[in-house]
């Protein structure tokens, strides 16, 4: 089969992404007679690729390189040996559009890629539990740095029926998602569940959050089966079971495509400044009427931003976690980068001069 030719492409693929823009970077590989597929999920140095003839098992031995954020992720394009070549190996690996990475739980600078070329990211969160407002924005700020479009769906709804409850939950992660759809789900009634089909039949959606969030309940919705593993929340602590373990890439009934994710306990900034610019857009917005450009908003004078909380316009916990944030992603840059850590000592040295000037004249205030 010839994958250079659009309308051959868009048939045997299309229902996995391939589009004519994939069509076009692959060209130089066809003309090497690789065939391309799509990486649906990955295991120790291998990795199952969906191709015009079918899902096949493919090594990635000539893919594994020394910087992590390159290795084979689920969603990315992938350049592999064609059919009779014997053990069949990916090649190459086409350009990213689009990856969703956090750093790693380890002491090193790293980065870790969830998914690649995703159009959405949806963040799971149940209503089963009590909303952690601050975590969900941190996974909106990894959502809008990887370049797909953020959306909250709130799930188990149907365990809060009192309908002023569920409006007020609902209203204070819109608060907190200012830009992003937020959706209400019952995968039990079925509540919602059209309107996030709707979404998601448009291109990928990678489905994000904690474990016990619903995430494999709401897959098996979408996929109209019972395609992934779902197990109860323990009574003890009200915190889920790991029941995927890998991540995976299905292709939806209604068109789209679906990534099911591990439930994510630690979820690190990494290198996310715009991200948590557009989570907290408010408060860059009002940053813009600070009398001094570089204000920190703590207690400089002619602050907007304090200002606005003030006034009860800005709640104190966004300002809180926004600067929390802040300070987390260039941390995590400063790791990585020697002339941003320069900066931060100059900064804090700075800091500390003044710190210091102002106790002394404190004390000679009161002597």
């Amino acid at each position: 089969m010839n994958f250079s030719s659009p309308s051959a492409s868009s048939h045997s693929l299309a229902p996995f992404g391939w589009d004519e823009g994939w069509d076009a970077e692959f060209a130089p590989y066809a003309a090497q007679g690789l065939v391309p597929g799509r990486v649906a999920r990955v295991d120790r140095g291998l990795c199952d690729v969906v191709t015009a003839d079918g899902v096949i098992r493919a090594d990635t031995e000539f893919v594994v390189p020394r910087d992590p954020m390159k290795v084979v992720c689920t969603g990315d394009w992938a350049a592999v040996d064609p059919e009779g070549a014997g053990p069949r190996y990916v090649r190459s690996l086409l350009p990213r559009r689009t990856a969703f990475v956090r750093s790693t739980s380890s002491k090193r600078s790293e980065g870790q890629i969830l998914a690649a070329n995703v159009d959405h990211a949806v963040v799971a969160v149940s209503l089963a539990a009590e909303l952690d407002l601050a975590r969900i924005e941190r996974f909106l700020a990894l959502a809008w740095e990887s370049g797909a479009q953020p959306v909250v769906v709130l799930t188990k709804a149907d365990l809060v029926p009192d309908a002023p409850t569920r409006s007020h939950l609902v209203h204070d992660v819109e608060t907190s998602a200012p830009g992003v759809p937020v959706i209400t789900v019952s995968a039990r009634d079925g509540d919602g569940i059209d309107v996030l089909a709707a979404l998601t039949a448009d291109g990928t959606t990678v489905l994000l959050g904690q474990s016990g969030a619903g995430k494999s309940t709401l897959a098996n919705a979408l996929l109209g089966e019972d395609v992934m593993d779902v197990r109860a929340v323990r009574d003890v602590d009200g915190k889920g079971r790991h029941t995927t373990t890998t991540r995976n890439l299905l292709a939806l009934p209604g068109g789209g495509v679906l990534i099911d994710t591990p439930g994510l306990r630690g979820v690190g900034l990494w290198d996310a400044g715009t991200g948590v610019g557009q989570v907290f857009a408010e408060i860059e917005e009002l940053a813009g009427d600070c009398r001094f450009h570089d204000c920190a908003h703590e207690s400089e004078p002619g602050c907007a931003v304090l200002d606005a909380v003030e006034a009860g316009e800005l709640p104190r916990r966004r300002l809180d976690s926004y600067r929390k944030l802040l300070r987390e992603n260039q941390y995590i840059v400063a790791k990585t980068d020697a002339r941003l850590r320069a900066e931060m000592r100059k900064d804090w040295k700075r800091k500390g001069a003044i710190g210091k000037a102002a106790m002394e004249a404190k004390r000679g205030r009161f002597q």
